[in-house]
């Protein structure tokens, strides 16, 4: 996507059958020359219901830097990145995330937007990236690839989970912010 700056934005998400079991609000606000990205979803995953609290830090180039979750049953998760694909995991080294720069948490479709702000687009372009992907609600990290087609650039992309063959074309508003992600969550407002 072109390069626009955000000023504070405050995004909300339901889930995609409308049911109050999944409801998300994150709040994304300029911070030391990059986003600081906040958020609280409550959802259920597989029968289990949790609440989640997410704080994430994007530089400038829309790497992440720095993720920390923490759900209402009291697990934490922090994980740290130099933004060059080295990351750490509560304090210790995790060398299966290297080469991985951005994050995707199973809970919101916030994530989703990293990559498409962090990577130039042009029609029918693809990427295939390596990410840190955060399993909700048990926070177990793992590396998985995913790739991303522009279909419309900054206005459509396809979304592949390579590890699970998972596919959906997602809308994004004009930050590149998704609107709606098919079967799992529609946006709000």
């Amino acid at each position: 996507m072109p390069a626009r700056p955000l000023i504070f934005r405050t995004l909300r998400w339901s889930a995609w059958d409308g049911c109050a079991a999944g409801m998300e609000q994150a709040d994304v606000r300029p911070a030391d020359g990059g986003l600081t990205i906040s958020g609280v979803v409550i959802g259920q995953e597989d029968g289990a219901k949790f609440g989640l609290h997410y704080r994430l830090r994007v530089d400038s180039a829309w790497r992440t830097r720095s993720v920390h979750l923490q759900t209402t049953s009291g697990q934490v998760l922090d994980l740290e990145s130099n933004g060059q694909g080295s990351w750490s995991e509560n304090g210790k080294s995790r060398p299966d995330l290297q080469g991985c720069l951005d994050v995707d948490i199973q809970a919101t479709p916030l994530t989703n937007t990293l990559p498409i702000r962090r990577l130039e687009w042009r029609a029918g372009a693809a990427a295939e990236i390596r990410l840190c992907y955060i399993a909700v609600p048990d926070l177990a990290v793992s590396p998985q690839s995913q790739r991303y087609t522009a279909l419309a650039p900054g206005s459509r992309y396809r979304f592949e989970s390579l590890d699970s063959g998972f596919e959906a074309e997602l809308p994004v508003d004009e930050d590149g912010f998704v609107l709606d992600y098919p079967s799992l969550f529609r946006r709000l407002g």
